[in-house]
């Protein structure tokens, strides 16, 4: 049987395009390796801050550091850019989308896919019809990014086209317990137990931090303009310029 067929019993595809995770267990545990370029990836959170954003900072400081785009679509919470740069992330590269209604979040997720323009595009999603992850799933497959939709735990018994599903846990000591439940290949049945780097600006008092730490690159959407890479570029450009010296 030719190589370029894929086996049931196999991970992944010669085809495929990945990225390593930075981790390499997890890495043994993705389709060829690591992160899928061109499909959508759920991380499916029991709650949001368990550290998803350090799980992929292997990832966006890689790419960041590469001069490619990296897109914050409706974080719940804004984060912080100290402790972003000190897990060696390239600030000047990071833009912010803020998207509060659903409806606004898929459209403009469908926009940032279409444009094409970035290394890693990150939904939060904390509801989402089966329809809405299909469109999102076939917009992806037109593009060499990465995209990662982060929604509830709790959607993990639901139908995803995600080719990707991982459900993320905090466990002991501060590290992420990360189950693999939807993969290319023999789903495996345990969960990988990651180490997270922890920045020590986090240790500070908050009273002590800078309001000028809190990432500030934030692009409003509305239905009246599109989310394409000269709009990200304008609105980051006018937000750097604003901050103080």
């Amino acid at each position: 049987m030719p190589d370029t067929v894929w086996r049931g019993n196999q991970m992944g595809s010669q085809r495929a395009v990945t990225t390593p995770s930075g981790f390499s267990a997890l890495d043994r545990e993705l389709p060829n390796g690591g992160w899928p370029a061109s499909v959508l990836i759920e991380l499916l959170l029991a709650q949001p801050g368990i550290g998803e954003l350090r799980l992929l900072a292997p990832l966006i400081a890689s790419l960041t550091q590469a001069k490619k785009t990296v897109i914050l679509m409706a974080p719940p919470h804004i984060p912080f850019a100290a402790a972003l740069a000190e897990l060696g992330i390239d600030l000047t590269h990071i833009l912010l989308v803020e998207a509060e209604k659903p409806a606004d979040r898929i459209w403009a997720i469908e926009q940032a896919l279409k444009s094409a323009s970035f290394g890693a595009l990150l939904c939060w999603l904390p509801q989402c019809r089966a329809d809405h992850l299909r469109r999102l799933q076939l917009a992806a497959g037109g593009g060499e990014g990465l995209t990662f939709v982060f929604r509830p735990a709790a959607a993990q018994h639901e139908s995803s086209p995600a080719p990707l599903r991982m459900v993320c846990r905090a466990a002991a000591s501060g590290q992420l317990s990360v189950e693999v439940i939807k993969r290319r290949g023999p789903v495996h049945s345990q969960p990988v137990i990651l180490p997270l780097a922890v920045p020590a600006v986090l240790d500070q008092p908050f009273a002590e931090r800078h309001v000028a730490d809190i990432l500030p690159f934030t692009l409003p959407v509305n239905s009246r303009h599109a989310v394409d890479r000269p709009a990200l570029s304008a609105t980051a450009t006018r937000y750097r310029t604003a901050l103080p010296a």
